[in-house]
């Protein structure tokens, strides 16, 4: 018998590729409905994916690009609109970029994407998590912010310098990790659960598509990193496993770890809900 039936709904972001769209089969296989937010279209030749659109147990959202404010705002509002709840939120969305680059907004790519868009989607989705069974919202994260020497809003905002994968790629997934523990006990006063979770190493090269791997460790991803069912099993796990119970917390290799400058965690914060408040939120007439 299957534990968690069909009535649950998981809301995913970046469903449509790698390891968002084989957490997408993972849950629509268990009888879960799936809401997805996409700037690509799913894979015209997967069966599975086209049946549950028809069955109405995957429903798929568009937006052009998650780092335009305006776009995002009428495809979260028209979530809102048409979704009655949401059980778990999968903030998966976003990969690393080959380059350094700024949003419209002005700040840089990887951490706009990263760090303050799933911070908009979760604090936007909010009310419908309220309603849904589970409240659980499970963001990934990254290890690479091991190799992380300096922190600041500064450096994120506006590097110094660009590194593949472990230059603003890693300080944005630390930034992302800082706020979730960060705004754990405020959302436990809703009835939240909020964790982070590293997937672990996952071959996600696509073809045709640019890397933002440093070239050897493209190379290694080709030749010997996991299928990405790996990291949508992580990230099943860090929301329904052995830890569903705790908030706040960081999963690496399925385990509590600790992060790299929590004296910074507020600071993150603080920083993106002012950008929220002010850049997102349409002004009052």
């Amino acid at each position: 018998m299957n534990k968690y039936p069909r009535e649950h709904i998981a809301f995913i972001t970046g469903a449509s590729a790698g390891i968002g769209l084989e957490l997408t089969r993972k849950l629509l296989a268990e009888d879960w409905q799936v809401i997805a937010l996409n700037r690509s279209d799913f894979p015209a030749d997967d069966r599975s994916i086209h049946d549950a659109v028809k069955r109405g147990s995957l429903r798929i959202y568009k937006t052009d690009d998650l780092s335009d404010y305006a776009s995002l705002r009428r495809t979260l509002e028209a979530i809102k609109s048409k979704e009655q709840r949401i059980d778990i939120l999968f903030n998966n969305a976003g990969g690393s970029f080959p380059k350094l680059s700024y949003s419209k907004q002005g700040r840089e790519m990887h951490y706009e994407l990263l760090t303050v868009v799933p911070y908009i989607i979760l604090t936007e989705l909010t009310a419908l998590l309220k309603m849904g069974h589970l409240k659980t919202v499970v963001n990934t994260s990254s290890s690479a912010f091991k190799f992380t020497k300096e922190f600041t809003i500064d450096i994120l905002e506006r590097p110094k310098s660009f590194r593949k994968l472990i230059g603003p790629y890693a300080t944005s997934k630390l930034a992302l990790s800082l706020w979730t523990q960060a705004i754990a006990s405020q959302l436990a006063k809703e009835g939240i659960m909020i964790r982070s979770v590293d997937p672990g190493g996952n071959n996600t090269l696509r073809r045709g598509k640019q890397s933002g791997l440093p070239l050897l460790v493209a190379v290694l991803m080709k030749l010997f990193f996991s299928p990405p069912t790996h990291g949508a099993n992580k990230l099943y796990e860090g929301a329904l496993g052995e830890h569903r119970a705790k908030t706040g917390v960081f999963l690496l290799k399925g385990q509590v770890t600790d992060l790299k400058f929590k004296d910074q965690a507020l600071n993150v914060l603080d920083r993106i809900q002012a950008i929220y408040e002010h850049e997102f939120v349409p002004p009052k007439s």
